[in-house]
């Protein structure tokens, strides 16, 4: 893939983080491909009309649209259990906090999946880790919507987050695949928008779910969506990784013709997978352990994604206990975090016209640092809206208060992450890839923890002390973009991990 651009890096993912790092040797490659090709007539190369980008704009659409509802799928299933919790209680005979854990458990999922399952894709292709990945989902979501037991319930929760994760790992770099650089800024901010609408859709449709009808149905539901995904995955999504692309072109050849000699680039690749998966799971650890500013950026976005999860408990305390609202009204509440990250989506063009005018300031090479500019807006959003949502919960206060509160935390949060992630991705370019597994890693053992927690911390501090606390937090983490907007190059310059 070639290097982001000053005006598609403001929205890439960290999913596509793996390629961002293989940016790095990606001169190199394509010399040493040449080479091949001055010795070797057996290498075989892409045509124009093998590569993806030359499919029609509307099945290459269709292929986003298909993989972003994916995402937004595989996020909500993580929300959804949100109002299941007290009929699992009752129906298994277990405590509130156990119950919770089906959420905790499919987050923890989550954060480990990418650890073990991206460097399949390098090797493999993207379609069939994330169709095999998006297989599983299907398969062992049906344990938890017809189990019997608590403890099958729970462990395929965590099996289906497991699974989920391994298809967000990877799943994104068709998108930027598909599309040239002065073309990929759209559909990139479609697929990166869906896994942070995720959550928010979950309460939502598990409201109307629960109060309606039997939980377990919250599961079935999911099934259904799960099936139509995975039958779209299926026959819209083709394979975009042009390595393994070209390696089936050579086995076409090989066959075809008869001459074992022909052979794609990736065919002499000595890459271990064992290795592979061993650095995966091993750099991430080391750059928490030896890089500070990864690690509080980290730690900054853990918080924000834990706050979030939080209030799939806080909610239901302010909306259902103070202001009586039902189960499936208090799941609208939860719209106005999704207007906020709708709004954050819509500033895009704003974002992307900024980092063009800094890469023309900077003569095409802008410092890493201007993309927390936007982590700076979002930094200064969240505790101001804790701050108006914390002193809005009163019941004299109306119930759409506290929901107009929200929009800004929504917004502030989804400035955040995007910011982080493109910063990481950049600054850290020699290891993206294990920089954004190391901040999905962080960022979900905070998700997985906050909710079990969360019902005794409204309950004993109250609604106003408990969110008064959360702003708190993020007040002491705002000032983190602000001071690595000026420092971070000097950091950057003494870290073994990142290019000065």
């Amino acid at each position: 893939m070639s290097t982001v651009s000053s005006e598609t890096a403001s929205v890439r993912p960290g999913t596509e983080a793996a390629d961002v790092e293989k940016d790095a040797a990606a001169q190199n490659e394509k010399q040493n491909e040449t080479n091949d090709a001055n010795e070797s007539p057996y290498l075989v190369t892409l045509t124009q009309e093998d590569d993806p980008k030359q499919l029609s704009t509307l099945h290459k659409w269709l292929a986003v649209l298909v993989i972003s509802t994916s995402a937004l799928c595989v996020t909500c299933a993580s929300s959804v259990a949100g109002f299941t919790e007290g009929a699992i209680s009752q129906e298994f005979h277990v405590g509130k906090e156990v119950s919770i854990l089906g959420i905790s458990l499919f987050v923890q999922g989550l954060g480990f999946g990418p650890l073990l399952v991206g460097p399949l894709s390098e090797l493999y292709g993207r379609n069939i880790v994330y169709r095999v990945s998006f297989g599983l989902f299907w398969v062992f979501s049906w344990p938890v919507a017809f189990g019997h037991h608590i403890a099958v319930f729970l462990i395929f929760r965590f099996l289906t987050g497991f699974c989920g994760a391994a298809f967000l790992s990877v799943a994104g770099g068709s998108v930027s695949d598909l599309f040239a650089n002065d073309k990929v800024a759209t559909p990139m901010a479609v697929f990166t928008i869906s896994p942070f609408i995720g959550p928010v859709v979950g309460p939502l449709i598990s409201g109307f779910i629960n109060q309606n009808t039997y939980w377990r149905w919250t599961y079935r539901v999911m099934i259904i969506w799960i099936s139509v995904e995975l039958v779209g995955l299926l026959l819209f999504v083709p394979e975009t990784y042009t390595p393994v692309i070209t390696k089936w072109k050579a086995q076409k050849l090989r066959k075809t013709t008869g001459n074992p000699e022909f052979y794609a680039p990736i065919e002499k690749q000595s890459k271990s997978l064992l290795r592979s998966i061993k650095m995966s799971c091993y750099t991430p650890f080391k750059l928490l352990l030896l890089d500070r500013m990864a690690l509080l950026l980290d730690v900054w976005n853990a918080l924000l994604l834990g706050i979030l999860y939080l209030t799939f408990q806080a909610f239901p305390v302010i909306f259902m206990e103070v202001h009586g609202f039902s189960m499936q009204a208090t799941g609208l509440t939860f719209l106005g975090l999704g207007v906020g990250m709708l709004v954050a989506l819509a500033t895009q063009p704003l974002w992307n016209r900024f980092a063009r005018n800094e890469a023309h300031k900077y003569g095409g090479n802008p410092p890493p640092e201007v993309r927390l500019v936007m982590g700076q807006v979002g930094a200064v959003l969240v505790p101001l809206s804790l701050y108006w949502l914390a002193f809005t919960t009163y019941q004299q206060v109306h119930w759409i208060v506290p929901i107009i509160a929200s929009v800004p935390f929504g917004a502030g949060v989804l400035f955040c992450f995007i910011s982080t992630f493109t910063y990481l991705v950049i600054a850290y370019r020699p290891v993206a890839a294990s920089a954004m597994a190391a901040n999905t890693f962080v960022r979900t053992c905070f998700a997985a923890a906050f909710p079990l927690f969360a019902g005794q911390m409204y309950h004993t501090l109250g609604t106003v002390g408990a969110t008064a606390l959360l702003a708190g937090l993020t007040t002491l983490a705002a000032p983190l973009p602000f001071v690595f907007h000026r420092i971070g190059a000097r950091l950057r310059a003494k870290s073994r991990f990142t290019h000065a």
